[in-house]
């Protein structure tokens, strides 16, 4: 696991260095062709960005990439489990790793790609991006969201203990937030859009939280929509008019999409349909632009929940048999979305 010289070429380059990037750039590796990986961030940097102790909702064998196995104390592995072993891969693999460093654009054609970054240019017959969807939030579009005290990433609750707390959604992030926030002594308020918290929960949280609502340790505000977030408080429109809630801290766990522009930036277009799908071939995951490849989460647009590790992955083997001139290898008939807690 190295950085190579600034001026370079490859086979391949892989943009993203997530699980399913790393898959990508090994499978390349094995079939005979060069690879990089080149990432804005840190090895696994969606997964670094995690909260602490975060369980998955697999089991490790779901989760593995290359054929190696993913050893763990835990039924279900947690963050630290999955950056020690994605890490491990990648050097027992001895994969080439450009990190923090961005790629801008892609010049030339098939065969003779330019990827231009922030450090260089690397030249490759083939790209494939696999960039997932965590780098960008969906933003509330309100005054105020861009203070100090306002994220839109959740990592650990032992800061607020005394401290007034607004989680805004009322998905699994937001719900584990709110319950965590409670129990390290913080005063945590909800605020939900929608009727109810979100019956996509899982279900030994959404009970917990449910529970702590109706005891009153959690307060929650259904059918409430944010008007404004001021360094002390968070204005919200509840069917009962306007409210002012107390708040040292805002999280606004309101979900996240893949990168549209960078797509754009690198002459990928996307299709018109409510999910802003990247333009793509479903069989080979070539997009519009000849030898520029789609990998993992970012095929799905603004539908997160169709690909994760557990099925990206496979996508890795179909793009590198396909690079190397192999026949499509056999993969799983029916690979359902699977969901992290």
């Amino acid at each position: 696991m190295h950085t190579p010289a600034e001026h370079s070429s490859f086979d391949v380059v892989v943009v993203g260095a997530g699980p399913v990037g790393l898959a990508c750039a090994l499978e390349v590796q094995r079939r005979g062709l060069t690879a990089v990986v080149v990432d804005k961030g840190a090895l696994v940097n969606s997964i670094i960005g995690y909260p602490t102790n975060m369980e998955f909702f697999s089991t490790p064998e779901l989760l593995e990439i290359g054929g190696h196995p993913f050893p763990t104390l835990h039924y279900k592995p947690l963050r630290e489990d999955a950056l020690d072993y994605y890490r491990r891969v990648a050097q027992t693999e001895k994969l080439t790793l450009r990190l923090y460093e961005r790629v801008l654009g892609l010049e030339g054609e098939q065969g003779r790609f330019e990827v231009v970054t922030d450090k260089g240019r690397i030249g490759a017959r083939f790209v494939i991006v696999a960039t997932g969807f965590y780098d960008v939030p969906n933003y509330l579009r309100v005054p105020g969201e861009d203070l100090p005290h306002v994220t839109h990433y959740y990592k650990e609750p032992y800061a607020h203990a005394d401290q007034d707390v607004v989680v805004i959604g009322a998905k699994n992030s937001a719900a584990k937030a709110a319950l965590q926030l409670l129990r390290a002594g913080a005063r945590p308020v909800l605020v939900v859009r929608g009727p109810d918290i979100s019956e996509s929960v899982k279900y030994w949280i959404r009970p917990d939280l449910v529970n702590r609502i109706k005891e009153g340790r959690i307060g929650a505000l259904f059918n409430t929509t944010v008007q404004g977030i001021t360094p002390a408080a968070v204005e919200v429109l509840t069917p009962e008019g306007p409210r002012s809630l107390p708040a040292q801290h805002v999280y606004a766990l309101t979900g996240y999409h893949p990168d549209f522009q960078f797509l754009a930036a690198l002459g990928i277009t996307c299709q018109t349909d409510q999910a802003q799908t990247p333009s793509h071939d479903a069989d080979t995951l070539e997009t519009n632009r000849p030898g520029l490849y789609l990998a993992g989460t970012v095929c799905g647009g603004l539908n997160t929940s169709r690909w994760f590790i557990e099925n990206g992955r496979y996508h890795a083997q179909l793009i590198a048999a396909r690079l190397a001139g192999e026949a499509a290898p056999t993969l799983p008939t029916v690979l359902q979305p699977v969901q992290y807690s």
